[in-house]
């Protein structure tokens, strides 16, 4: 077994994954690698790689997924301390250098004086790495001008994951804005694909196995306060709809094709089944949304399972529609999408 000293970042045994996830449920790590930067991040690849260590997970903001109980097999990478966020440039530095180098930290609730020294509607592109949070991307780019992510108002996770599955909702994706995203290939290679070379989905950024490193969005400016009175707006049509303060991984299944529900959402087709109310242990399906399982304290990961299960059910049984997970789950056995978490 290799000493945990021996690991290029900062390594932990049997670490707890719960506290990392939004839903709160799961067991440990195995072990659990935390890089602090790009550069970490590809030398952490790369040694469970040649350590013959597997599988390796993405470990994002917690996002859109389960986490089983027990112990998780081979390695899970964390990318919670990749979280800054900058203006190509900014500071000083070329764009050749920022989009090699990444420098420049933003740790705080404003945008440094750095990065808004001269007119940010010149160039209004951010780049942010994979373990910047969803939120604090958007309060950023607020204040910058920067529009096209306000309708991801309220959806939890980071960079990389959003990335990776094309997060978002009725009112936009993630990929409206990426310009480009720079990955890690399984080869431990750093590459950088152009927007044009992607086909992102529905929930699926189109990037395979390969993981988010980080990405260069491009914006529409805008007055700030046109900005936030969207994102004002948003949130409040949220929260009368979702239980966006609640322990939970958000949608748990895909909205199914058109042709095959009638145009009827997960959620629609979860309440119209009569799944709406149901619950397992502490893990119960949200009375404002019927496609978000909720926590309500001390539910285990087999409690939501099982609960999956019984809605899938009933949806088959009263609708005909089999419903596809949107949520990632990992286990120790083939997971369900091992790419990269929110």
């Amino acid at each position: 077994m290799t000493s945990l000293a021996d690991w290029p970042c900062v390594a932990l045994s049997r670490a707890d994954l719960a506290p990392r996830t939004t839903m709160r449920v799961g067991g440990q790590a195995e072990l659990l690698l935390e890089p602090k930067n790009p550069d970490e991040f590809q030398k952490a690849c790369k040694a469970c790689v040649e350590r013959g260590i597997a599988p390796i997970r993405i470990l994002g903001g917690g996002a859109n997924i389960l986490v089983a109980d027990g112990v998780l097999r081979g390695v899970v990478i964390a990318t919670a301390c990749l979280q800054r966020v900058f203006r190509p440039g900014a500071g000083g530095e070329s764009e050749e250098e920022a989009s090699a180098e990444m420098p420049g930290e933003f740790d705080m609730e404003l945008p440094s004086a750095a990065m808004v020294q001269d007119d940010p509607a010149r160039d209004p592109r951010l780049v942010a790495w994979a373990g910047c949070t969803l939120p604090k991307l958007l309060r950023t780019a607020r204040e910058l001008g920067y529009s096209g992510l306000e309708g991801i108002v309220g959806v939890p996770g980071s960079l990389g994951g959003g990335v990776a599955m094309n997060a978002g909702g009725r009112w936009g994706d993630m990929w409206d804005v990426v310009e480009s995203v720079r990955v890690l290939g399984a080869g431990g290679e750093f590459k950088d694909l152009a927007r044009a070379d992607c086909t992102p989905t529905y929930r699926n950024g189109g990037l395979g196995n390969e993981w988010v490193v980080g990405a260069v969005l491009k914006f529409e400016p805008k007055p700030r306060l046109q900005i936030q009175e969207a994102m004002s707006e948003y949130l409040i049509t949220k929260n009368k709809v979702q239980p966006v303060t609640a322990w939970s991984a958000g949608c748990i299944f895909k909205n199914p094709p058109a042709e095959v529900s009638d145009g009827r959402s997960a959620g629609q087709l979860i309440e119209q089944s009569g799944a709406k109310g149901l619950s397992c242990g502490d893990a119960e399906v949200s009375e404002r949304h019927g496609n978000f399982i909720v926590n309500r304290g001390k539910a285990c990961a087999a409690d939501v399972f099982e609960l999956m299960e019984a809605i899938r059910k009933h949806v088959l049984d009263a609708t005909g529609v089999e419903l596809e997970n949107e949520v990632k789950i990992w286990r120790n056995e083939p997971d369900e999408g091992e790419s990269q978490s929110s």
